[in-house]
């Protein structure tokens, strides 16, 4: 899918462009919350497969989980994701990319063998990393 020009400089765009894409507050939440259980991860850990390469937020090498800590805008959370009005319906089409392209990544990582965790931002990191410790805990074959 192709997207539709880029929308003229505004301050919705500004302030997207902003935003960081690693080391976000979410994403450190829930690593401070895993490390207190004792588990230790890898950051920014690329994972090479044959039709394409993913680098997960925090990625369990040896027991192959890759977790991804999702952004509510860019990510499209059915709770929280509110489209800035534009006419273009170039931010439409973009969290539309993103969101297939999640879907894609799920289940190429999931055919290789892969346990792949999405946590919204807006998630509890406490009970994110409950969930992701007890999973880890039974094997990790979720």
């Amino acid at each position: 899918m192709r997207l539709p020009p880029t929308p003229p400089p505004s301050s919705a765009s500004r302030a997207m462009k902003s935003n960081k894409s690693a080391d976000t507050k979410p994403e450190l939440a829930l690593r401070r919350q895993l490390f207190h259980r004792g588990l230790r991860y890898r950051v920014g850990y690329r994972i090479s497969l044959p039709q394409r390469a993913v680098r997960p937020d925090i990625v369990f090498t040896r027991r192959k989980v890759a977790i991804f800590v999702d952004g509510c805008f860019w990510h499209g959370c059915p709770l929280h994701c509110r489209m800035p009005s534009d006419p273009s319906g170039y931010w439409h089409q973009k969290i539309d990319r993103n969101r297939k392209r999640d879907l894609v990544v799920d289940d190429v990582l999931r055919a290789a063998g892969w346990t792949v965790f999405r946590v919204w931002e807006h998630e509890p990191a406490k009970e994110a990393a409950d969930a992701i410790h007890a999973a880890l805990a039974r094997g990790a074959t979720t």
